[in-house]
């Protein structure tokens, strides 16, 4: 447990991605199964430890510090583990047990208890351990690091490790269960592939770069539409179906009409929807709702038979990888395209389409196209090259995205938050709102992205210069400040009191030039619903 907590320790307070890749590969050099693959599962997100939660954790705190002092000091500090770490008193009588906890005895044993037992085994544990080593047990046991490591960035470093390719670790990755021993013996040359042929792994996608202010030769590219839901990936192997999300975590069970009806053997990438107009509603022509429809069925291991009538979803298709065992993948975009074709004609059409191109001569007329595309459902445009093999990960001028031109509204600063890790220490979470007919100040949104670090200071002392009450972390500011936020795409909503929901809200610019009573309205925000 203490070389792990000094990881997350050195992980933290090192900037350079090359540092933070190289203070993994030495961890993983100088680790032993399991502990390293037990640190990879929380590096990568993929442990879980249902017995703990947050509530839990605050609970036990507070029993042994005067709750208004963890309060405070957990506004202050601005993260719940690195607050309780601190906090943690000496035991009066010192535990039974001595000695250094490793990382996977730790883990074995929260993943083993009960609801019942998990707060006396929990304390036990943070009795025996310094406050580095009980930062790092609570970040892992609430699943929120907060380190600036992604996922691929843990994968990337487990690569450099054994001298293997980062499309073969995240081929195999989401094939094998953690600690996975199996992995690492095939990473040092002491073990088979660990997943058979047979089985439905989770391939990487394929990405695309921003297209910036550049423009493309349509000879040279293909334009279709960026579809507003989840990138999904089908896998049928073995009698068997799968679905993956961009981040590889298995889904299958959150759709289970689409997996029901994916049974040709092959593996596609496409994006995932509900059918219906821009409320979520049927319609006679099965056309794609907006992400706003989708959002109902995200995240549900158990699917009623009312939300698959009125939310039934579908996916629209935008590649082939593997028809049959046939690997696709190192043919152009065009050979691909076809193959896709020919593949989709074997599906069942209501479940199953594909992603239309658009029919455009030259980049002007594209343009045109594109500004004109306001359908809930659309993002933007994408852009592939033509003779592009499908390769994992984001390579320049092969695939490029071209969001259509955000939306933005000037909304009113109501309420701010600290944030977290770097950001812990200022008001950088902020509440946003328009205004109804009545002069009524609503939310419609909240924001933390957007802006510099020199404005968010400017953010941070405006909102200690003008509080007007606090509510445990969060502050109340004098209504005088305007931001103009920039957001995807609006959507009514029940579970908001203006009625309204911002799609990707972010600030775009701090309008210190603008009265607050001049900011938009509600009514105004309606007329862009989609």
């Amino acid at each position: 447990m203490q070389a792990f907590a000094q990881l997350l320790d050195s992980l933290i307070y090192t900037r350079s991605r090359n540092a933070k890749l190289k203070l993994i590969v030495d961890y993983l050099h100088a680790t032993p199964d399991p502990d390293r693959g037990w640190a990879m599962a929380v590096l990568t997100g993929d442990l879980d430890l249902p017995a703990i939660k947050p509530a839990l954790i605050r609970a036990l705190i507070e029993a042994r510090v005067d709750p208004v002092l963890f309060a405070m000091s957990r506004e202050y500090v601005g993260d719940t583990a690195e607050t309780v770490s601190l906090l943690w008193p000496d035991p009066i009588v010192p535990p039974r047990e001595s000695g250094p906890l490793s990382l996977s005895a730790v883990i074995e044993r929260l993943g083993s208890l009960s609801r019942a037992d998990a707060p006396g085994a929990l304390a036990a544990m943070l009795d025996r351990l310094n406050a580095n080593e009980r930062f790092a047990l609570l970040k892992m046991a609430m699943g929120a690091l907060r380190i600036g490591v992604s996922a691929r960035l843990a994968k990337t470093a487990l690569a450099q490790a054994f001298a293997i390719e980062i499309e073969a670790v995240e081929e195999l990755w989401h094939g094998i269960d953690p600690p996975y021993s199996a992995l690492f013996a095939w990473a040092q040359g002491e073990g088979a592939l660990p997943t058979a042929a047979d089985t439905p792994v989770f391939r990487p996608f394929m990405l695309a770069h921003p297209l910036e202010d550049g423009r493309v030769d349509l000879a040279d590219y293909a334009a279709e539409w960026k579809w507003d839901g989840i990138r999904v990936q089908l896998v049928h192997v073995a009698g068997e179906t799968r679905l993956y999300s961009r981040a590889g975590d298995d889904i299958t069970r959150a759709f289970p009409e689409v997996a029901r009806e994916f049974t040709v053997p092959g593996v596609l990438d496409g994006e995932l929807m509900v059918k219906g107009d821009a409320q979520g509603h049927s319609t006679e022509e099965g056309g794609a709702a907006s992400f706003n429809a989708l959002q109902q069925r995200l995240g549900r291991k158990v699917v009623s038979a009312k939300m698959l009538a009125e939310a039934p979803a579908f996916v629209r298709l935008y590649d082939i990888l593997f028809d049959g065992a046939e690997d696709l993948r190192a043919l152009g975009w065009t050979e691909r395209r076809a193959r896709l074709e020919d593949f989709a004609a074997r599906l069942p059409a209501e479940r199953f389409d594909i992603s239309a191109l658009i029919a455009a001569p030259d980049f002007t007329t594209l343009e045109g196209i594109r500004a004109g595309a306001r359908d809930g459902a659309i993002e933007g445009v994408m852009l592939k090259r033509r003779d592009s093999a499908y390769v994992a990960g984001r390579r320049v001028g092969l695939w490029y995205k071209w969001k259509r031109d955000p939306l933005t509204a000037d909304c009113v600063m109501m309420y701010a938050q600290r944030g977290n890790g770097r950001r812990s220490s200022f008001y950088s979470d902020y509440t946003f709102g328009c205004w109804t007919e009545d002069g009524e100040l609503l939310p419609v949104g909240k924001a933390y992205s957007g802006i510099t670090d020199e404005e968010m200071k400017m953010l941070d002392r405006f909102v200690r210069a003008h509080t007007t009450a606090r509510f445990g972390p969060v502050r109340e500011v004098e209504k005088s400040l305007v931001l103009e936020i920039a957001f995807d795409s609006i959507h009514e909503s029940k579970r908001h009191k203006s009625g309204v929901a911002m799609r990707f809200p972010r600030i775009a610019r701090i309008r210190t030039d603008k009265p607050a009573n001049e900011a938009d309205t509600v009514a105004g925000l309606r007329r862009l619903v989609t």
